[in-house]
């Protein structure tokens, strides 16, 4: 009997969800960077000890990797979500601006921008693991709005002349001043006026009144 339970007990479910250790993690990486966040800091956040963060998820490199690839698929995901609906393009691009700086200026928290341009930008220049994710993330972000910015040019909200994957370079490039400028301290409403100029920029002042 003794035996059975002694069983049972290392049998038993991990303590800790491994979905909100990643989560939790990733906030740790967002607000100290790569290099300046700490095995205890990440220890703490996740409320794991050191081997059990190994056992779950491998060092603190393979962690950041496996923190980035979850943002940029949820990031991923939430675009697809805008820009594969109904809206007009110009609603729809502003509506993923607007998405946008709801993760990069969090409301009742400090300023964080964005997690692939803020952190991973700086630590790719001596990592070819997170260069290579830093450039599969901004692409696979380029081509969700290359998608969409194709189905307006068959649709005729844009004229045929207009490049969709030239078009998508210049949406994206207003997601990083987004989030650079959050980072930097721009007001909510400053960075809201530069998203509404850009949509208006791309899509032309008669598409963003539709």
């Amino acid at each position: 009997m003794e035996q059975k339970e002694n069983k049972r007990a290392r049998g038993r479910p991990r303590a800790y969800d491994p979905e909100q250790a990643l989560d939790n993690a990733r906030d740790v990486f967002w607000q100290l960077g790569y290099g300046g966040s700490s095995l205890d800091d990440l220890s703490s956040a996740t409320g794991m000890n050191r081997p059990s963060l190994y056992a779950a998820f491998g060092d603190k490199h393979a962690l950041y990797l496996q923190t980035l690839e979850r943002y940029v698929e949820r990031s991923r995901q939430a675009m697809i979500g805008v820009m594969s609906g109904d809206l007009p393009l110009a609603q729809a691009l502003l509506r993923v601006y607007q998405l946008a700086l709801s993760m990069y200026l969090p409301a009742g928290s400090a300023a964080r921008g964005c997690l692939l341009i803020g952190t991973a930008a700086t630590q790719a220049v001596v990592d070819v693991e997170v260069r290579q994710r830093l450039g599969d993330g901004l692409r696979c972000f380029d081509q969700v709005l290359e998608a969409r910015f194709q189905r307006a040019v068959e649709q005729g909200e844009l004229i045929a002349v207009l490049d969709p994957a030239m078009l998508a370079k210049m949406a994206s490039a207003i997601l990083h001043t987004l989030a650079l400028r959050s980072r930097a301290g721009d007001s909510r409403a400053s960075l809201e006026a530069t998203a509404a100029a850009g949509v208006r920029l791309i899509c032309g002042q008669a598409a963003i009144a539709r």
